[in-house]
């Protein structure tokens, strides 16, 4: 099969497609014939060598949408051919999601949702379980304020909408040019970036890694939750600062593919590129401005 790798480091141009062995699942695992697969900027970090694993070829990818192709021994409650979305977490690994095959541990995938097409759902897993475990570490009780950065991104605004509907007051700050649609997201305040944020508000939900701009919005005694393990600022004045990190867990994705279903969460496509262009959708990632998930089909 095709498959995304990179052996050397650097640029877009090193992400080549090499011809491997179809993987086939060990026990408790299933294999996904992937249909689509979103591109995240964890794949251009590595793919700059920025989690290590020099002279070795590692898979691109994290996000899966598709079909189970094959199940392994002790799997239960799936079926071949049942449309999935699913997790492959790991920075570090031969083989990722953009590929035409992808094994991934049975409790890593859900469902796939039922109201979107294959290429809208496969920019769901890691940003929807980025953002949920995000507002679930804010731990702050409904009517709470808490300012969202990077809110018009593809993980900020799934973070505005989850906020939302656990009952927090959401200010979003983004581009100016994306007031309309955070707001159209539930947020009811609105700072544009580059604007120093005002506050105080009860926590903050920082997408875009401002860092201690944004902890200093945070009344004393708040909460300042970071996406970005080891990028959060040192606590001060009281402020509970903590970092998530996400992990594979089909549970959790179940529910939030629910909340796709009935409306409650909204997904959004940026452009999609055939698997071939794997490079030139790398390239296009890191252009300014783009907004929503770039998705490769397979």
């Amino acid at each position: 099969m095709s498959a995304a790798v990179v052996t050397e480091f650097g640029g877009p141009e090193q992400v080549v497609l090499a011809e491997v062995l179809v993987p086939r699942p060990a026990a408790g695992q299933l294999r996904v014939k992937v249909t689509a697969a979103g591109l995240n900027p964890v794949d251009g970090a590595v793919r700059a060598g920025i989690f290590g694993g020099a002279g070795q070829r590692l898979g691109l990818g994290w996000d899966v949408s598709g079909e189970i192709d094959e199940i392994g021994a002790d799997v239960t409650g799936r079926r071949t051919g049942e449309r999935v979305v699913g997790l492959h977490y790991g920075p570090v690994k031969p083989l990722g999601t953009h590929a035409q095959y992808v094994v991934l541990d049975a409790s890593a995938v859900a469902s796939a949702p039922t109201t979107v097409d294959a290429v809208t759902a496969a920019g769901l897993p890691l940003a929807g379980l980025t953002a949920a475990r995000a507002v679930d570490l804010l731990e702050l009780a409904p009517g709470s304020s808490v300012l969202i950065t990077g809110a018009a991104g593809v993980v900020g605004a799934l973070a505005v909408q989850l906020a939302v509907r656990a009952g927090l007051v959401v200010t979003a700050l983004a581009g100016a040019e994306d007031e309309e649609f955070v707001r159209s997201l539930g947020a009811t305040g609105f700072v544009p970036r580059g604007t120093v944020p005002a506050g105080p508000v009860d926590g903050v939900l920082d997408a875009a890694v401002l860092g201690e701009v944004a902890l200093g919005s945070v009344r004393d005694g708040g909460v300042y939750v970071g996406l970005i393990p080891n990028h959060a600022p040192a606590a001060e004045r009281g402020v509970r600062v903590v970092e998530q990190e996400v992990a594979a867990d089909g549970a959790h994705l179940a529910r939030l593919v629910d909340l796709v279903d009935v409306g409650a969460l909204t997904l959004r496509v940026a452009d999609t590129f055939p698997l071939a262009e794997v490079a030139k959708a790398h390239a296009h990632l890191e252009t300014p401005g783009v907004r929503g998930r770039v998705i490769l089909t397979v």
